[in-house]
């Protein structure tokens, strides 16, 4: 699929009036982000062992996801938390990806580190803490990877938009936005989900926008609604947390799915974007 020119993103990026714009579709193996199908990605937040993913990306796999996630290096507020197994996970990474068959897409919180995964994963992931790091920006809009980019939990929609112009201008075009909640007043959640972030970045962008419940809630008991939700605004695909044992989960237990939960989502998901008259992607 070629690529839409860059100059054509950013003109766009820039116009603030309401309008319909033609999307960008960002192609990452198979699976076609921003397309006429909605997208799953799901996995756990942290590699934790080889035989933890690979169980985890073949349940994912087995229920309809068609993209895994799955953390290697780890920014973590706490000190002590885990930081994710570094370079160590990098041979458990290529290893259950290449064997399930779903691309991966894994976050990357260095420069230095870009390199060692480019031959690994399939889309480089940008998380919350740097989307202002703009060196990091500026070296994956010349790695040569789509790149999954995360909105500052305090940042504004335009901040967010002008960040992923980074990556852009350095020649890479191929940029899914993900909305992930935002720093509010309330304590109830982790972050407060703004759905009407994907409604106004699709009048603004035509960058593909995914939603991750998991981070924006906190909870796994609001994952599905507010994963029904994001469909019916519009987004473009859901970004999810799954894990074998959730409550022994390294890295964020208490937002993650369990296999069941996982299935049951996706069951529901399936009238819902029937309705919208949008199917879920599938793999050939």
């Amino acid at each position: 699929m070629e690529s839409e020119p860059l100059d054509a993103i950013t003109i766009s990026m820039q116009n603030k009036r309401t309008q319909t714009l033609s999307p960008h579709p960002v192609q990452v193996g198979p699976v076609t982000f921003g397309g006429p199908a909605f997208v799953v990605v799901a996995g756990p937040c942290a590699i934790e062992s080889a035989e933890q993913f690979s169980a985890i990306a073949g349940a994912v796999k087995a229920s309809g996801a068609v993209m895994l996630r799955g953390g290697i290096y780890k920014l973590r507020t706490h000190p002590d938390s885990f930081q994710g197994l570094g370079n160590g996970g990098l041979v458990w990474a290529r290893e259950v990806r290449s064997r399930v068959g779903l691309p991966l897409v894994s976050e990357v919180v260095d420069p230095r580190q870009i390199e060692a995964m480019v031959d690994v994963v399939d889309m480089f992931q940008v998380g919350t803490r740097n989307m202002y790091n703009y060196s990091l920006l500026k070296e994956l809009g010349k790695a040569g990877k789509p790149v999954l980019f995360k909105r500052g939990f305090s940042a504004r929609v335009e901040e967010w938009l002008l960040a992923a112009e980074y990556i852009l201008r350095e020649g890479n075009p191929d940029v899914v936005l993900c909305e992930r909640g935002i720093r509010t007043f309330e304590t109830d959640t982790r972050n407060t989900l703004d759905l009407s972030a994907v409604a106004l970045v699709k009048t603004r962008s035509p960058l593909p926008i995914l939603v991750d419940p998991s981070h924006a809630t906190g909870r796994r008991d609001l994952v599905e609604a507010m994963s029904l939700a994001a469909a019916a605004a519009g987004a473009d695909g859901l970004l999810l947390e799954v894990h074998s044992d959730p409550d022994a989960a390294l890295s964020d237990p208490g937002q993650s799915l369990d296999f069941d939960s996982f299935s049951r989502l996706m069951e529901r998901l399936k009238p819902l974007l029937t309705a919208l008259n949008r199917p879920l992607h599938t793999l050939p």
